[in-house]
């Protein structure tokens, strides 16, 4: 088996072979997240029927298309005609399935599960009899569900109120690779880098398997870039015009969204995002912003007070922010080293690097040794009033066991030296951190770095400890 990372979920996959009952599994995710490819790797022995949805086909052509797949496996001299309904496609299947040999895991397969669902198809109905009256009274049946569309199998399957309500055994939402996955994947491919490169590459397009599969070993972080993002033929020129079409079936009200947070990098309240987007409020606005949340494009950042109403919602997608960037519009360059020259380069990877560690808190608390322990991750912005000085916080890890880390992030290319200008204002920031939100937690501040920073005095009088960029891989 060929595959880097995914340790959760191939193990809890590979489980259910040895589960004396039947199993009902929904794998969704992104676009070209790898969900296919998980799916027929853990599976490839047990696979004993496979079929995917076809994009924008009617019930005609998707009843087919399900029959040709099923003829292809199980070849007769008089196959059966071809189904009429969906109900009828489902007891071929389960015709063909009592023909196979008993006491052995049988998985089916069924990718893009949403194109299957046209309208007054019946689709849903029928996998739910097929499911329910057949796979649960044996104790051999993997059945296996999968989607790109991931709004429409959250709503239609997982949180069904329907005939699918509570069918489901297992689910499996596959995020983009972290870091530690990325550089295992490059491994796999004898691709070689620093982890500071490995870094960079993540900044720009993520974990997603697909955006990273053709990197060539020997190859810069340069000649990479451009060949994801400038050459003639690159992959991701224009990746954003389907990346949110394949997820959502109102995709411009996803779009708005993600491009007015991405005009503010701490993130936008909700009527700030109502301004900004041009959007209205209500059920809508809260379903788009679920959706974002659980495809991983946002992430919903509660503040110390953890009031609902003054939650920040953080465009933390790679992809997305690096095509509203240094992209859209007709921004884009003609190759990487003209971004690095371009004045908003500084700001951009900084502010990249802090999404970077916002999406690896579980590894910084592995670092801290505090895993077990209940935390919340934010940053912090007040303004200064009334002759009160302002602060803003890159990251804060507020902790359950009355302590607070607040880490300075730095993206440098050398080691990071402590002036005795920046210790003082560190040390303000903790003063005035404790004064303006009232907290009893002890303060401590934190460095996090690529290539550390020097213990010189000024280090030892503010900073309490420290952390690499190796940490965030493990």
């Amino acid at each position: 088996m060929k595959i880097a990372g995914r340790q959760e979920e191939i193990a809890l996959l590979q489980s259910l072979i040895e589960k004396d009952e039947s199993s009902f599994v929904a794998v969704y995710g992104r676009r070209r997240i790898g969900k296919t490819y998980l799916v027929r790797q853990v599976y490839e022995n047990e696979m004993v029927f496979e079929c995917s949805g076809v994009l924008e086909e009617n019930m005609e052509q998707q009843l087919e298309n399900f029959w040709r797949s099923l003829n292809e496996i199980n070849p007769q001299s008089q196959p059966p005609l071809p189904p009429k309904t969906w109900l009828e496609a489902f007891f071929q299947l389960r015709a063909y399935l009592n023909t196979q040999k008993q006491g052995t895991k049988k998985v089916i397969f069924l990718d893009e599960i949403p194109w299957f669902e046209t309208l007054r198809s019946g689709f849903l109905a029928a996998l739910d009899n097929f499911w329910n009256q057949y796979c649960t009274k044996r104790s051999d049946i993997i059945l296996v569900i999968c989607g790109s569309a991931a709004s429409w199998v959250i709503d239609k399957v997982i949180n069904s109120r329907g005939g699918l309500h509570n069918r489901l055994t297992h689910r499996i939402q596959l995020m983009p690779f972290t870091l530690g996955e990325t550089k295992a994947f490059f491994e796999l491919k004898n691709v070689k880098l620093s982890l500071k490169d490995i870094a960079q590459i993540y900044m720009c397009v993520g974990g997603v398997p697909f955006y990273l599969k053709d990197i060539k070993a020997g190859d810069s972080v340069a000649q990479i870039l451009d060949q994801l993002f400038y050459h003639k033929q690159a992959i991701l020129k224009n990746e954003f015009q389907n990346l949110y079409a394949a997820l959502f079936k109102n995709n411009t009200f996803h779009e708005k969204i993600v491009e007015a947070l991405s005009t503010k990098n701490k993130g936008l309240t909700r009527n700030e995002i109502i301004e900004i987007a041009g959007v209205k409020g209500g059920g809508g606005l809260t379903t788009v912003l679920e959706e974002l949340t659980q495809c991983g494009f946002i992430m919903p950042i509660y503040p110390i007070n953890k009031k609902k109403e003054n939650c920040l919602y953080r465009l933390i997608d790679e992809y997305s922010l690096f095509y509203f960037k240094f992209i859209k519009d007709g921004k884009a360059k003609s190759s990487w080293a003209q971004i690095t020259e371009s004045p908003g380069f500084k700001i951009w990877s900084g502010y990249a690097f802090e999404n970077l560690c916002f999406k690896h808190t579980d590894q910084l608390k592995k670092a801290f040794g505090i895993s077990g322990v209940i935390t919340n991750a934010y940053s912090y912005v007040s303004k200064g009033k009334d002759g009160r000085q302002g602060i803003q916080i890159d990251l804060i890890i507020d902790r359950a066991d009355n302590c607070v880390n607040i880490l300075e992030v730095k993206f440098h290319n050398t080691e990071y030296e402590v002036s005795e200008a920046y210790a003082r204002q560190l040390l303000d920031k903790a003063s005035v951190f404790k004064e303006h939100t009232h907290s009893k937690k002890n303060v401590f501040i934190t460095m996090l770095s690529v290539f550390g920073v020097k213990k010189n005095e000024h280090y030892l009088m503010a900073v309490t400890n420290q952390l690499l960029i190796d940490d965030l891989f493990n």
